[in-house]
């Protein structure tokens, strides 16, 4: 024990060390420094001093200066590729031998230093969070610098791999929760802004009321993703019905909807890592154990960019002009004949925005369509006064959309849409965009 112990010591006194044992000494304050920092840990052999190391170059990119990001993640780009020279004779070797041994040879020459520098930065406690923080700063960059692009394939192939499904814990979050946790959900939450410390707890206390979220074990405080969930006798048509301070609580009994109202990516640096569909279909698996009775599993989700293409569209002007008109009147939705006239303008749209409208590589325009269309859900109902909110009405023109989870039929779904382009909608809107 005793020798176990004195072992323990000397490897933190080693990762503990000041950086001059290591030939660091203070902030870097500068790329060119932050670059040598790098070079020497991928350099490194040992285990505790790498440790070591890759908190010294954490700590010097923390204090970094923001304008000397772009010559950084530069270097990164320019120090860090493999030699051409040694892929080419690496894979010449191959093709002329394709051992073991020669395909390993190969594999480990193709394979950017970046990956073994973002290896050994992440062996660093907290270094999962900050290597995810960097690249939330490399993003924006991208645009004008697409030289980068080269960066951030890295920083995306390893995400993939540790944030992968079978890494991440899924939790069940209800008022009980540390502050520090649902803090975070205030912070983050992206579709319906929570408002105030009551606001969240009446989403996530009432009987009738669920969230879940994804942690990974290196960030146990960070939600990756996270989903509300209403408990609901019915599919609701509005946002208004999930949100009713006046509703009756539905008990486990009455439920027999579940909607995913509002589902959030939380870490920005993580964008291109996908973790929804495992989250909507494991929190419907879970759910459907819980409560027998659930027998839709849908959601209510808002059409972003809906408005801005109509608005756009020239073959839709006349019909947004009158549906703006018609929303301008006071109590509008209450008038059965302006509801039906509003409808009848919004709804042909709306299936030709969803269904017909497509990027260039086939699928549709829509992110949230594509999201859940991806998932294998069905394109249900288009609801024409989902969201009457400024924000609602401004984004969406008032739709809001209910994709429907058929869990006997989301895997066929899915392959149909990513196999063939297939998106799935129920009849009525179908017949809308013929």
């Amino acid at each position: 024990m005793a020798r176990a112990s004195l072992m323990s010591s000397l490897i933190s006194s080693i990762i503990d060390a000041p950086t001059k044992w290591l030939g660091g000494g203070g902030s870097a304050t500068t790329a060119e420094r932050l670059i040598e920092q790098c070079q020497r840990l991928i350099s490194s052999a040992g285990e505790a001093s790498g440790v070591a190391l890759a908190q010294d170059v954490l700590a010097s990119y923390a204090a970094l200066d923001q304008d000397y990001h772009l010559e950084f993640f530069t270097r990164l780009a320019t120090d860090f590729d493999p030699a051409p020279d040694q892929v080419l004779q690496a894979a010449n070797r191959f093709a002329a031998d394709n051992s073991p041994q020669t395909l390993k040879t190969l594999m480990a020459t193709v394979e950017p230093k970046r990956r073994s520098l973002l290896r050994k930065l992440n062996q660093a406690p907290g270094g999962t969070e900050a290597l995810v923080h960097m690249r939330e700063a490399l993003l924006p960059l991208l645009r004008d610098h697409p030289e980068l692009k080269r960066v951030d394939a890295d920083f995306e192939f390893l995400f993939n791999a540790w944030f992968n499904r079978g890494f991440l814990v899924l939790y069940a979050i209800d008022w009980s929760f540390p502050a520090n946790v649902l803090e975070k959900l205030l912070e983050y939450e992206a579709v319906h802004e929570i408002q105030s410390w009551d606001d969240l707890k009446s989403r996530v206390q009432p009987q009738d009321r669920r969230c879940f979220a994804f942690f990974p074990p290196a960030m146990p405080d960070e939600p990756l993703i996270f989903v509300q969930v209403a408990l609901m006798k019915t599919m609701p048509a509005a946002i208004d019905e999930v949100f009713d301070p006046d509703r009756e609580e539905v008990t486990a009994e009455q439920a027999t909807a579940a909607v995913f109202y509002s589902i959030t990516n939380c870490q920005v640096g993580l964008r291109g890592v996908s973790f929804g569909n495992f989250l909507i279909k494991q929190v419907a698996s879970d759910l459907s154990r819980e409560l027998p009775g659930l027998k839709t599993f849908c959601t209510l989700s808002p059409v972003p960019g809906f408005g801005k293409w109509a608005r756009q569209d020239k073959a839709a002007t006349a019909a947004v002009t009158r549906l703006e008109t018609i929303q301008k009147t006071p109590d509008w939705q209450g008038d059965k004949v302006l509801l039906a006239e509003a409808r009848s303008l919004l709804e042909p749209l709306a299936a030709r925005y969803l269904l017909r409208e497509q990027r260039s590589d086939g699928q549709p325009i829509d992110p949230v369509a594509r999201f859940h269309l991806g998932n294998g859900a069905i394109l249900d109902r288009l609801n024409p006064v989902g969201n009457l909110s400024a924000r609602g009405l401004d984004e969406a023109l008032g739709l809001m959309v209910n994709y429907r989870y058929d869990l006997s039929k989301v895997e066929e779904n899915h392959e149909a849409y990513v196999n063939d382009g297939v998106v799935t909608a129920s009849k009525p809107i179908s017949d809308l965009a013929k």
